[in-house]
């Protein structure tokens, strides 16, 4: 964060109680530019984010499928190694020529097609989760795939950024060539990352049944112009949910913790941390340590004590790599309230071993 702070118009930084080391900017770090915006402060990841719905259906009723439910999402979408289905996914957003030409991405357009509704690896997942009422949830993050990766390649390299973690951000002039078309692009990848966790969402909802009644939405790896202080900013959000007062987000802990909707609540607190709050439990370990340190059997255990049942994922995603949840919103209960806990009963993610194609 001092790296950060030292570069460009910074305003002010924030880091939330998730936060860890990250590519030049902290993950869980938030950091407001006066006419210049980070492109290593928003990442790889573009428009990485969290979308949760409720549904109709109540969790006693789904009991006997849960199983059967669980195969089908793990068999329907497409997770690390990419797209298994033969589903093609059409959007409106491939024929919005005008914003692939402003952000020079025309060229990826046809891949983007391919790859939409793709959840990749890593801590990537599709949740099933029941509510203090007992009605389902979904819960799906990820961000804008290859689309994304692209777009921050390719402009990190332009504005000279350099490799490695502990490294000044690439910070570019809001009105400068290179800083309208990253603008463009970042814009394109989040528009394509709502439109990925639209269509994954709906898609689990057909599988389980039922009417979705509502909807909670939000990018974490994304730039917005937002006034703080009087002053026009642009806030950069790597790995932080924007919590403005009345403001909804879902926020997961591990694919063993409960999970909660909260939104934010306004006062001192809230205003010093730029209406941000975590994104996350925040991880402890790193993910080579994390399958040092712990066994398979642990991570098995911590599930069925939990009544978890887990299709993919690997040591690196244990509940024990990460922080607990609710000890880390502790530290935000004065810019944000809970409004559900959602308890994990269905978690599918990419397996041991999987990569992502469309990193590249």
């Amino acid at each position: 964060m001092k790296n950060c702070m030292a570069v460009g118009n910074a305003v002010a930084g924030v880091i939330c109680a998730d936060g860890h080391l990250g590519y030049a900017q902290p993950v869980g770090g938030v950091i407001a530019y006066e006419k210049q915006i980070s492109i290593s402060g928003v990442g790889f990841d573009i428009g990485c984010g969290n979308m949760a719905v409720r549904l109709d259906s109540r969790f006693a009723d789904i009991v006997p499928r849960v199983n059967e439910i669980t195969q089908d999402i793990a068999r329907v979408i497409s997770f690390g190694i990419g797209r298994r289905n033969e589903e093609r996914v059409e959007h409106d957003l491939f024929d919005d020529a005008e914003a692939w030409k402003a952000s020079d991405m025309e060229a990826y357009r046809q891949k983007a097609a391919g790859q939409l509704g793709t959840v990749g690896s890593g801590n990537h997942y599709v949740d099933l989760m029941v509510d203090e009422d007992g009605f389902v949830w979904i819960g799906v993050h990820f961000g804008s795939r290859g689309l994304g990766h692209t777009s921050a390649t390719r402009y990190l390299k332009a504005a000279g950024g350099q490799d490695g973690m502990n490294v000044p951000p690439a910070v570019v002039d809001e009105d400068s060539e290179i800083g309208q078309r990253y603008i463009a692009a970042m814009q394109l990848a989040g528009r394509y990352s709502y439109a990925g966790r639209e269509w994954v969402v709906d898609r689990v909802r057909k599988i389980i049944g039922g009417r979705a009644t509502d909807m909670v939405h939000n990018h974490h790896n994304y730039a917005w112009r937002e006034t703080h202080g009087g002053r026009d900013l642009w806030v950069v959000r790597k790995g932080a949910t924007p919590a403005f007062p009345g403001q909804r987000g879902f926020v997961g802990g591990s694919m063993g913790d409960d999970a909660v909707i909260l939104e934010g609540i306004d006062g001192p607190e809230a205003k010093a941390a730029l209406y941000s709050t975590v994104h996350g439990a925040g991880r402890l370990f790193g993910r080579k340590e994390a399958k040092r340190r712990f066994s398979k059997a642990q991570m098995d255990a911590w599930l069925q004590n939990r009544g978890v049942m887990l299709i993919g994922a690997d040591l690196d995603e244990s509940p024990m790599a990460y922080r607990r949840l609710d000890e880390v919103l502790a530290h935000h209960s004065a810019s944000t309230r809970i409004l559900h806990r959602l308890r994990p009963f269905s978690v599918v993610m990419a397996g041991d071993g999987e990569f992502d194609p469309f990193k590249d």
